[in-house]
């Protein structure tokens, strides 16, 4: 394949995946390739030239994700605080693709057999996120003089951040959601002021 064709097939890619998020997030539920390759004006056969299933999709879509996020990890790796609260941000603030994603990923891993080598590249670009902010989260926790493990604050961070999520998106609760930014704030206090409340037993 020339260059030219090369860089063609992967700007293709590109445009099929940011359709594909667009729709997911658009219809807030599954979607078909008839209906992604209808919005592209492509043949469907052109999509499959990319993806041999639509799993092989979502689960690309989940790694693009994922790179985002080590992208915050490389830019917030010297402090915990914005750290934190860029990554709560960027999940809390786009909620509908948070959870969605993470129900995507969960049916993934519990019924796709034929994505082992896309699986390790997901498990892959995220030990690299964990190992971006691994000595900043060591510092923090050890200034705060907390015995919680850097694998227990991040998994804290991540279900305060997915439990929000859930709250921000849901119809009925945001009802009774005074103030959107105020609430968010809380949330990332929260994550920030919960290892100092921690003590060895």
């Amino acid at each position: 394949m020339s260059s030219v064709r090369q860089q063609n097939f992967i700007l293709r890619k590109e445009k099929i995946l940011a359709m594909a998020e667009t729709l997911l997030l658009d219809n807030n539920q599954d979607i078909t390739l008839s209906e992604l390759a209808c919005e592209l004006d492509i043949a469907k056969g052109t999509i499959y030239k990319h993806f041999k299933s639509k799993n092989q999709l979502y689960l690309e879509l989940i790694i693009l994700n994922e790179k985002r996020l080590l992208e915050i990890s490389k830019k917030y790796n010297h402090d915990i605080k914005t750290y934190v609260s860029q990554y709560m941000l960027y999940n809390m603030l786009n909620s509908n693709r948070t959870i969605l994603l993470h129900v995507i990923e969960e049916r993934l891993t519990n019924n796709e057999r034929k994505l082992k080598e896309l699986f390790e590249e997901l498990y892959r670009v995220r030990e690299e996120r964990i190992i971006e902010i691994k000595d900043m989260t060591s510092d923090y926790l050890k200034s705060l003089e907390s015995a919680m493990s850097i694998r227990d604050y991040l998994s804290y961070i991540w279900t305060v951040t997915y439990g929000a999520s859930l709250l921000l998106n849901s119809t009925h609760y945001q009802k009774s959601i005074g103030s959107r930014e105020r609430l968010i704030k809380l949330y990332i206090n929260q994550a920030l002021m919960t290892p100092d409340k921690i003590s060895a037993v």
